[in-house]
C-alpha cells in the first residue's frame, strides 16, 4: 500500500476523488428490477484501484521485505495506481468509464 498521505497536490497528484452513487439511484434500479421482473447481481473487485493507469510519474521507497541488497537507495517508478495513491479511485472509474462508453 502506497504512503499517500506524503503525497503533495501539483507534485504527484492533480485531481482526486471517490465515485459514490446515490441513495436514490439504487431504489429507481430496484424497482426498474423489480417492475420488469429482472435479474440482479452485485459484484465486488478486490483489486479494482490496481487496474487504473497513472497520469503522472510516481516514485515510491522500496516495499519492506523486498528491499534489494545492494541497492537500497534505489526507489520503484509506478506503472499502475496503488491502493494508498490518492488519484486511484479516480484512474479506476477514468478507466472503466473509458471501457463502459466504448
Amino acid at each position: 500500500m502506497a504512503k499517500g498521505f506524503t503525497q503533495k497536490k501539483g507534485v504527484d497528484f492533480d485531481e482526486i476523488f471517490s465515485p459514490v452513487v446515490k441513495h436514490c439511484s439504487i431504489w429507481v434500479l430496484l424497482a426498474i428490477v423489480a417492475l420488469w421482473d429482472l435479474e440482479l447481481e452485485q459484484m465486488d473487485v478486490k483489486t479494482t484501484f490496481l487496474h487504473g493507469n497513472l497520469e503522472e510519474e510516481i516514485y515510491i521507497l522500496q516495499p519492506e521485505g523486498f528491499v534489494e541488497p545492494g541497492n537500497e537507495k534505489k526507489v520503484c517508478k509506478l506503472r499502475r495506481s496503488l491502493y494508498g495513491l490518492k488519484q486511484a479511485p479516480r484512474m479506476w472509474n477514468k478507466r472503466f468509464d473509458t471501457f463502459m462508453t466504448s
